[in-house]
């Protein structure tokens, strides 16, 4: 059962690659209540599920005889292959392609106690039912015709891989794009609000100030004009107006270069809220068909965007 050619291990990991679609786009449609295309490809095929079970087949040829040591087999190899692709794929797409953090029992949101019991039981059932009419069928195939359609079937696969990781990588980086644009519009708007108080307290200073420099300008007439001639009073009527004047001009020259300054900023605000909802208007095809397809995925850094993405995808 488990001595095959290199060719049948190909055929039977494009087999579990198809199997696994089917699985998860079922089990995700029914729950969303619409058709989901479930998966990191476009192609219906989840490596994941291929990889999975060609391992599973492997790490359990030694142990075929013990239905108990198959299980746990199962559940180690298929833990573990879990996990690093889970931690992979987040450092490189900045993204979990599939998030258990709500879990009892998890670690790191990438495996958890129930997936890895599932995993085990997987196995068993691989082996001891999936496996053998599968096998059977591609052992019926002929040489030439199987080798000839692994060929196209690889490169569909390679391309689609190819395309994916790209497109993913692309992905992460509008992610990380828009939360550091939403950081500066933060930090903007921040800066708009100091200068806005700033200006309103000049404001009420320079009222008050006015008001202040009126009043001791009418005490001091009062005081001053029985005592001093009509020339003098004059002059200190000249004087108090000069420096009411200079005030004036300093207070608006201020209140001038403030308002500038909040024009530039508010500008500059509108210009990168302008270039934010540009970026996450643009996204391609291929994008919204990794998030529609991936309704689980979470990123940790740029859950914001993400959500901003998801939202925007909806009202379509």
């Amino acid at each position: 059962m488990y001595t095959y050619p290199l060719r049948h291990w190909i055929a039977f990991f494009y087999i579990y690659c198809f199997f696994g679609w089917i699985f998860e786009s079922a089990y995700v449609s029914l729950k969303k209540k619409r058709f989901v295309n479930r998966g990191f490809l476009r192609l219906p095929m989840l490596p994941l599920y291929g990889t999975g079970a060609v391992m599973m087949l492997w790490v359990s040829l030694p142990v075929k005889d013990h239905l108990l040591l198959v299980y746990l087999s199962g559940v180690v190899a298929a833990t573990a292959l879990e996990y690093i692709t889970g931690y992979v794929m987040e450092r490189l797409f900045k993204m979990r392609y599939w998030d258990y953090s709500d879990q009892k029992f998890q670690i790191n949101g990438y495996i958890c106690l129930t997936s890895s019991i599932a995993w085990g039981f997987l196995t068993i059932f691989l082996t001891e039912v999936i496996h053998e009419p599968v096998a059977g069928f591609v052992l019926a195939l002929n040489p030439g015709a199987e080798s000839a359609l692994l060929l196209v079937v690889s490169g569909f696969f390679l391309a689609d891989v190819v395309r994916s990781t790209k497109e993913a990588l692309a992905l992460g980086q509008v992610l990380e794009s828009m939360t550091a644009m939403k950081a500066d519009l933060d930090e903007l708007q921040v800066q708009l609000a100091l200068l806005k108080a700033e200006a309103s307290c000049r404001m009420e200073g320079m009222k008050d100030n006015v008001r202040v420099h009126a009043e001791t300008f009418r005490g001091d007439i009062r005081l001053k004009a029985a005592e001093l001639k009509q020339e003098a009073a004059a002059d200190m009527i000249r004087l108090r107006e000069e420096a009411a004047a200079r005030m004036e001009q300093e207070a608006r020259e201020a209140s001038q270069a403030l308002a500038e300054r909040i024009r530039l900023l508010t500008d500059q605000y509108r210009r990168l809220l302008e270039k934010r909802q540009k970026l996450s208007s643009s996204i391609s095809a291929w994008h919204r068909g990794l998030i529609r397809g991936n309704p689980s995925a979470s990123s940790r850094r740029f859950s914001q965007a993400l959500k901003e993405l998801r939202e925007m995808l909806e009202q379509r």
